[in-house]
């Protein structure tokens, strides 16, 4: 019997070994992606290592490396999700960005989720997969770093694409999109001001932020048979914050009960 398989792209990093940890409990393999070797086989270790999880080094921003990867799952399994979470930002405001990091910032955040796509296209059509898109709400509004803001909106939107057009093949296309959420990317900001994220508290409902594991169950959810029906959806998960500010309903509204 063919075994089935989860890719997960970018998954050296905090959230992607959470969406691997989670994943593994409805797949029988886990192919982790990442560009850095030695990261991705740490990240393996990390997970209690076996043959449940499979280290591929892959760029996904390249058509000849990712031709390569799909070589390779072939022979490990059949592909049944496929999360592409690779992702990074740059400069902080338009001001910072030039034309070199607004490209890097759309190849790696939106055109490398279409070329991963169009890579395991054909697997997914045969096992009736499901696509999961990590986004952010960057993708909804504006929170800074624009190119890589830019690109999440984009990769929304590629997700309604391929649910309306691959729908017909029985795969399903879902986005999950991110508030704050504490990893390495965010070390830098942390060291330079260390209540950052007792600051950045103020602005989401639940007064709290997601973590990797938050997000790994929203992924775990929207691949799985409890949303065979959906399809085409962008899935917030952050703690309230794209649905409104209290202190701005408060200085609106005059009301205490904000």
């Amino acid at each position: 019997m063919t075994r089935s398989l989860a890719v997960v792209t970018g998954a050296a990093g905090d959230i992607g070994r959470a969406i691997a940890r989670r994943l593994a409990e409805g797949h029988d393999r886990v192919a982790l992606l990442d560009i850095d070797a030695a990261a991705v086989s740490a990240a393996i270790d990390h997970l209690g290592g076996g043959d449940r999880f499979l280290p591929v080094v892959c760029d996904v921003t390249d058509e000849q490396s990712l031709a390569a990867m799909a070589r390779v799952l072939a022979e490990a399994g059949q592909v049944k999700t496929l999360v592409n979470n690779a992702g990074a930002a740059r400069a902080v405001s338009l001001h910072d960005t030039d034309a070199s990091i607004w490209r890097q910032d759309l190849a790696l955040n939106l055109e490398a989720a279409f070329l991963t796509f169009r890579a395991l296209e054909e697997p997914l059509k045969e096992s009736r997969g499901a696509l999961v898109n990590i986004a952010s709400v960057n993708g909804m509004a504006v929170f800074g770093h624009p190119a890589y803001s830019a690109a999440k909106a984009g990769l929304i939107h590629f997700t309604k694409l391929v649910a309306v057009e691959y729908g017909k093949f029985g795969i399903r296309a879902n986005a999950v999109a991110p508030g704050t959420v504490r990893t390495q990317a965010w070390e830098a900001r942390a060291a330079a001001n260390p209540q950052v994220f007792e600051e950045v508290k103020r602005w989401y409902a639940l007064r709290r932020i997601a973590t990797a594991d938050d997000v790994a169950n929203a992924v775990h959810f929207l691949a799985g048979d409890q949303a065979a029906a959906i399809t085409g959806v962008c899935l917030p998960v952050d703690c309230g914050l794209t649905a409104g500010q209290a202190e701005l309903a408060h200085t609106f509204s005059q009301s205490d009960h904000y």
